[in-house]
């Protein structure tokens, strides 16, 4: 199965933190995937550092396009807020909503997707603690 890798394990990756070092075996296996929201939240600050390779080196990363179903946005939302998951970023709704779309798992550092994952069809890759 292919993984999509969110921007906080990006961040890890490149700042050589422990908890991004699983992404390697991914990378060697050829099973990450990312999409153009990520590459938008992690481009500006690497071309600010101009760090052309990295930048290069994810655009050459699998993209399976983002196709936005806001409806169903909105019923992932609400489900979210019936469940006392509070402060979940649209962005974060549309990288949720393309794992679950395109059958995905999701590698993140953020612990607010594995609340998500509780009550959503979201599938995580279980690779940290507070990863459920």
């Amino acid at each position: 199965m292919s993984v999509l890798v969110d921007s906080s394990v990006w961040i890890a990756y490149f700042r050589g933190s422990d908890s991004g070092q699983a992404l390697d075996t991914l990378l060697e296996e050829n099973l990450v995937v990312t999409n153009d929201l990520i590459l938008t939240e992690l481009e500006p600050a690497l071309r600010m550092r101009r760090q052309r390779k990295l930048i290069n080196l994810l655009r050459v990363i699998r993209r399976p396009p983002i196709s936005v179903d806001w409806d169903d946005l909105i019923r992932m939302q609400v489900t979210c807020l019936r469940n006392g998951i509070y402060k979940i970023g649209v962005p974060d709704l549309i990288i949720a909503q393309h794992a679950i779309h395109n059958g995905l798992q999701l590698m993140s550092l953020d612990r607010h997707f594995s609340r998500m994952a509780r009550h959503l069809p979201l599938t995580l890759l279980p690779m940290y603690p507070h990863v459920a």
